[in-house]
């Protein structure tokens, strides 16, 4: 039982992640903002699709392992970072990689510390989540693929800000 409340609220949780996101796009495009990686963009949103479709099946083929609080705390931290760092950046929070021109970096919040927090906290989020469930596997593929993935957000991310500041 616990098992479905957790990946219920997670994908819950996820897919108010991509109205969120929605929104947030259409306000980006009114004020003239160019999106960025879209061809890496398809991969993510795979990654992330095959990442919940690893923790259910993991979950029934290992025999339904119990729930971990230690790992549910933790990931409820990290849920509680991610509300600062996405409320810090606003409208200009989004899951693809828009850029206002003329605006520059968001400096509030988690992002006067860090450079990218957010991605801080989807690493953390792709190891704890499957963890609260001992899925060992899940875990530790989708946080290499993740990884890779985030290597090569980033690396346009950095891009896009370094070629556009003035």
């Amino acid at each position: 039982m616990y098992f479905i409340i957790f990946i219920s609220i997670v994908i819950i949780q996820r897919l108010s992640e991509l109205y969120i996101s929605r929104q947030n796009e259409k306000w980006l495009l009114q004020h003239g903002a160019i999106e960025y990686g879209h061809d890496h963009y398809k991969f993510i949103v795979a990654l992330h699709t095959c990442f919940l479709l690893s923790i259910i099946t993991e979950y029934v083929l290992s025999g339904q392992p119990s729930i971990d609080f230690i790992f549910l705390g933790l990931f409820v931290l990290v849920l509680a970072f991610k509300f600062w760092a996405l409320s810090s950046l606003g409208t200009y929070w989004n899951t693809k990689i828009y850029r206002v021109p003329g605006a520059y970096p968001v400096k509030k919040g988690p992002y006067k510390i860090f450079k990218h927090p957010n991605y801080g906290e989807v690493i953390c989020e792709i190891a704890i989540i499957p963890l609260v469930f001992h899925l060992y596997y899940t875990a530790i593929i989708f946080t290499v693929l993740n990884a890779i993935m985030l290597t090569v957000r980033i690396r346009v991310e950095n891009k896009v800000w370094a070629q556009n500041a003035n």
